[in-house]
Parts: structure tokens; sequence; C-alpha cells
């Protein structure tokens, strides 16, 4: 099976770390990679030395993904509710490229990439394993599929929210399409060293592409924070 249960996501992660004899890291990523080093920095600060998560604090669980959200929030949710369906998945498998230059441009409405931009990430899709991944993540966070037993445990440390206790700093882009909390409804979630940077400009979702010196500065000054 491919596991793509946000907790056997993140302990791929601490498994490359260890392969590559890297004892702690600082974090920096947005969407699933700012949810990965949220994880990372809640269950296993010690191997974290800072975080920059864009759009914030990210860990969520299948439970209290059973709870309605507005119907705004859920119509921007509509990917996820498609991959629920075989339909959907045969449509991804069939339209992949498509698909996500839909979710760039929706995600990211000021960003005017170019088609080369597109395809450096776009050759990514190409790995035979990509839709089973995505669709099991998406389905698993609904609670549509199952995970794996040996990661019970630390799920049910994800699921009472733990804080994030290591320096950290969040961004927002001014223009992200994509599904996200204030920063306000977050902030109480970071306990140790703290900022929040809303960047201005028309920056969208991929806030590290569209912004990257803001991004690469972020990095920089968490590890002094």
């Amino acid at each position: 099976m491919r596991n793509a249960q946000q907790t056997a996501v993140a302990l791929d992660i601490i498994g490359m770390m260890d392969a590559l004899k890297i004892e702690s890291a600082v974090f920096g990523a947005f969407d699933w990679g700012a949810r990965t080093a949220c994880i990372i920095a809640a269950l296993f600060p010690e191997r974290c030395k800072g975080l920059v998560s864009v759009s914030g604090y990210l860990i969520g669980t299948p439970a209290g993904n059973r709870k309605p959200l507005p119907p705004q929030a859920e119509y921007e949710w509509w990917y996820q509710y498609y991959f629920a369906t075989e339909r959907g998945k045969l449509g991804y498998e069939a339209n992949r490229n498509d698909f996500n230059r839909l979710i760039w441009k929706t995600a990211s409405p000021r960003w005017a990439f170019d088609d080369a931009t597109f395809a450096r990430s776009a050759a990514a899709f190409d790995n035979p394993d990509h839709v089973e991944i995505v669709v099991h993540n998406y389905r698993w966070r609904l609670g549509l599929a199952d995970g794996e037993r040996k990661y019970d445990a630390l799920e049910a440390r994800l699921a009472t929210g733990p804080a994030i206790t290591v320096p950290s700093i969040t961004m927002e882009g001014d223009a992200n399409g994509a599904p996200h909390a204030p920063p306000a409804a977050y902030a109480k979630k970071f306990t140790g060293k703290y900022q929040h940077r809303t960047l201005s400009g028309g920056i969208g979702h991929n806030l590290p592409q569209e912004a990257p010196r803001d991004f690469a500065q972020a990095i920089i000054d968490v590890a002094a924070l």
C-alpha cells in the first residue's frame, strides 16, 4: 500500500535524516510539506531546530475532518471530494498535468508562471506511485481509507493538537487562493519563540516559489530566534 497518512510521510523524512546522518535541521515548507514539518516539530522537536510553515499549523485528523465546513470552504476543497470517488482517481490518472495546472491557477491566481516553470514540477507527476499516494492521502483525511496500525499511537498524539515549541515563523501570502485559516486561529499553537509574516504583492499559495527571497530570509531568521 502507498500510505500517505500524515504520520507515514513525516516518518519518511525522519528516516531520510537518519540515513544522511542529519541529527536536526531547520524545516521550511508549504502545503503537504508544511504539514509534515509541523508534525516533526510537534512530535520530534529534538530533530527540528526551527520551523517556517506557510499557512501556519496544519496538523489535522480524520475525526476532526468529519465536522462540516461553511459552504465556501467546502467549495474550495472540491478536489478532495473528487478524489473520494473512483471517477476522481481515474480522472486524475488521465489528466495529471491539466488538473495540477488548474490547482496552481486557483491557488495562486496572481502568479504569472510560465510553461517551463510548471513543467519542472510536472515531471514529478509521472512517478508511478503519484496517483495512489495523492488519492490515499485525501481519502484517509476524510476517514474513507484506513491507515496502518503501527502509526496509531503517533496519530493519537496528533489528534490532541499538540503545541509546537520550537522557534517558528508562519507565513501567508495576501493572494492565497487555497483553503487556509487566518493567522489568529493558529497563533496559540506555537508556544516557543514565534513570528508571523504576511506578504503583500499578490503572493499565492506556493509562497516559497513565488517569494523565494522572503522565504529564504525566514529560514535564516528562524535559526537565530
